[in-house]
Parts: structure tokens; sequence; C-alpha cells
């Protein structure tokens, strides 16, 4: 792992792998590199893959203010512009990773080769947007340990807790959370609205529905699928969070990425 220092800000990353291609790994809100620690090995066996902390989680520098999905997409391409890597990228992403993937295949389409998503947050619907930003408020005011509960049982399902020991590094890991950075990735994403954009979306895309997801369920994974032109859809016995079926989730991207090309 390594640090590097770039808009303004300083970001933590893992570079893998030695192919030519190359594969980049956006975690959830809460998560961080290490949310894709049984994944990117397996990935790392055809393409390189980097993976990164996002402004605001784990060793990254942390947030405040207001952020953009255009800040998150950007941090992307001048980290690949830093490490040297040219040409087209395949992005994987999930929740609010899956967001910053899809806009970053938006915003740079000349450097995405494909995407795929778990559970892809592209904004929030306005009945739910007064109370989320209430509890993002609470959580901002009296740290994480207010919304593990909730996160946990809707996020991290427990038909998927049978590695006991796996569950409980990523919900300690949770609560490590800055929760001013938190708030302000929350915030970003209550106040995005991709819908234009993931109609001009044309480079291949897959999203993924989690079953046991009840943060976003299927039907909402795949309205995002509907709504890209030629896009796949698949629906998979996972939850929110791909730590809990790292396997599955691997084996997901790595035959999408192969089909097309990327």
């Amino acid at each position: 792992m390594d640090f590097i220092e770039l808009n303004g800000v300083g970001l933590r990353y893992e570079l893998g792998g030695k192919a030519d291609r190359t594969v980049v790994l956006v975690h959830e809100m809460g998560g961080s590199l290490e949310s894709w620690d049984d994944v990117a090995p397996r990935l790392a066996e055809s393409r390189r893959v980097l993976r990164y902390d996002t402004r605001g989680a784990g060793l990254s520098q942390k947030a405040r203010g207001e952020l953009s999905l255009d800040t998150m997409a950007d941090d992307i391409a001048a980290s690949l512009d830093h490490i040297g890597i040219a040409g087209k990228v395949a992005l994987a992403g999930i929740a609010v990773g899956g967001a910053i993937a899809l806009h970053f295949a938006s915003r740079y389409p000349a450097r995405t080769s494909a995407v795929v998503v778990g559970s892809p947050a592209t904004g929030i619907a306005p009945d739910r947007r007064t109370a989320a930003l209430e509890r993002v408020a609470t959580i901002e005011a009296t740290g994480m340990g207010f919304a593990v509960e909730d996160a946990m049982q809707n996020g991290y399902a427990p038909e998927l807790r049978g590695d006991i020991r796996r569950f409980e590094r990523y919900r300690a890991r949770w609560l490590g959370n800055d929760p001013a950075s938190y708030a302000t990735v929350w915030r970003m994403l209550a106040n995005a609205d991709m819908q234009g954009e993931l109609a001009g979306l044309r480079c291949p895309v897959l999203v993924i529905g989690g079953t046991l997801d009840r943060v976003r369920p299927p039907a909402l994974a795949e309205a995002v699928a509907k709504a890209i032109p030629g896009a796949r859809y698949t629906e998979v016995r996972t939850g929110h969070y791909t730590v809990q079926t790292p396997d599955l989730i691997a084996d997901c991207i790595d035959g999408f990425l192969t089909t097309a090309g990327a």
C-alpha cells in the first residue's frame, strides 16, 4: 500500500497484479479498500487491480464541507495519471462506490472499458431524503455507534454471517469511520441526480442486485440497469456489502469483464 497527494487531498491506495488490463475497485460508504481484501487477489490473477480509500474513508484524508461525484471521479483519473496507467480501465463499485464508478464512466468515457456495480446508490428518493439527512446529522453529532446496529442488520445480512470473524472485523472497521466524513459523503449522495447521465452511458455495464440487500433491494438495482442502454442485470444471493460473499462477487466481476474484453 502507498499514499499519494493529488487534487488537494491525500489518498491511500494499493496496486496489485501485473496484467495489461486494469480494474479499479471503489468501496462502499463506510467501507475502505479493505472491503475488497478477499476479492482483489482473485481479480489480480488476470488483471492489474487498483483499490483505494476514497476521500474521507479509511486512511485517506478526511472530508469536510461539500463534496461532489465530479470530485470523486476526478480523484480516480488523477490517481491513474500519477501511477502511470494509460488507456481504458474497467471499474467495479459497490453502493456509493457504484455511483462513483458510473459517474467516472460518464465523465471520462474515453478512459472507461466497462463497469460492474453492485447495489448502486445513485441517489435518494425524495420521500426518504429528510429522514435520512436527520439520521446522518445525528451520526455526525454522536458518532458511528448510533447507527451501527441498523447498518449491520440491513447491510450485512445475518443470513450471510457464517464467517463470524469476517463480520466482526467489518463491524469494528465500520465503527472506526470518521463521523463527519461519513456525513459529508452521505450528503453528496443525497444531492446526486444521475438519471440523465445513466441514459448517456455507452460502455458495457453489469448491475448486480443482492437478494438479501435490505438497504438497496434488488428492485432499486434493477431500475438503475433499466436506465442504462444495453446494461445487463443479475440478482445474486448477497447483501449490501461485498465482503459478505467475496467469491461470488469476484466471479461476477471477472466473468463480465472477460466477456466484455475489459
